[in-house]
């Protein structure tokens, strides 16, 4: 187990398992494996991320407050509750509108993860 996962065969209330910090962005991952990664995020007032580019899907589940998730530039508006994907391979930022926690699952494919391996150097 990574130091920084959750505990496994325990329950947890996910929303209170990361903590609001001022001025910053907090992230901790709940589970890591080859074939991706589901982390938890918060953002205090005023913190975002900025845009990025990356090589898998991206199922982003909205835990505590509002943001608008831009995806190649266009501005989608999400709500506690809901939830969208962000296309590999697609720009996304998050901005969000005060204080936000989400959810990131990012899912490898066996195909990516091939490429991957030829393209990143050893």
């Amino acid at each position: 187990m990574h130091d920084d996962e959750v505990t496994k065969s325990q329950p947890h209330i996910i929303v209170e398992i990361i903590e609001y910090i001022p001025n910053s962005v907090v992230t901790k991952t709940i589970l890591k494996k080859a074939t991706g990664v589901i982390s938890v995020m918060s953002f205090d007032t005023g913190e975002g991320l900025s845009e990025k580019t990356i090589p898998y899907d991206s199922f982003v589940q909205v835990i505590d407050g509002q943001a608008e998730i831009y995806i190649n530039h266009i501005a989608r508006h999400v709500n506690t509750g809901e939830s969208i994907v962000i296309p590999a391979h697609a720009p996304s930022s998050v901005s969000p509108n005060g204080r936000f926690k989400m959810i990131v699952t990012t899912i490898k494919s066996i195909l990516e993860q091939a490429n991957d391996a030829v393209i990143s150097p050893t």
